[in-house]
């Protein structure tokens, strides 16, 4: 199953309680990309935030997974998790009226 993750963060929270986490975040995501479960990873070009595709068995494994990243053990973010499934539109195409 395709996961969109949108992160979060955490109200009032200053950009310099970041620093002692990114190295940590950059080496998770990493590993969560090697493993199979991050399968896209970007950040918005309009903000600070990061957009991740993950594929999990469902939003529970996903949620943990993303629970295991510095920041959000830190509490400094949270994701947003949107269950993704195929445009079913295509079928239309092949109706016969």
């Amino acid at each position: 199953m395709k996961i969109l993750a949108m992160e979060k963060e955490t109200p009032g929270v200053k950009p310099e309680q970041f620093i002692p986490y990114l190295e940590h975040e950059a080496r998770r995501v990493w590993a969560l990309y090697q493993d199979g479960l991050i399968r896209e990873s970007y950040f918005r070009q309009d903000r600070s935030q990061a957009v991740l595709i993950l594929e999990c068995t469902n939003t529970e494994e996903a949620c943990q997974a993303l629970d295991s990243m510095p920041l959000v053990q830190a509490g400094l973010i949270t994701f947003d998790l949107i269950p993704l499934i195929p445009y079913p539109g295509f079928s239309r195409l092949f109706v016969k009226i």
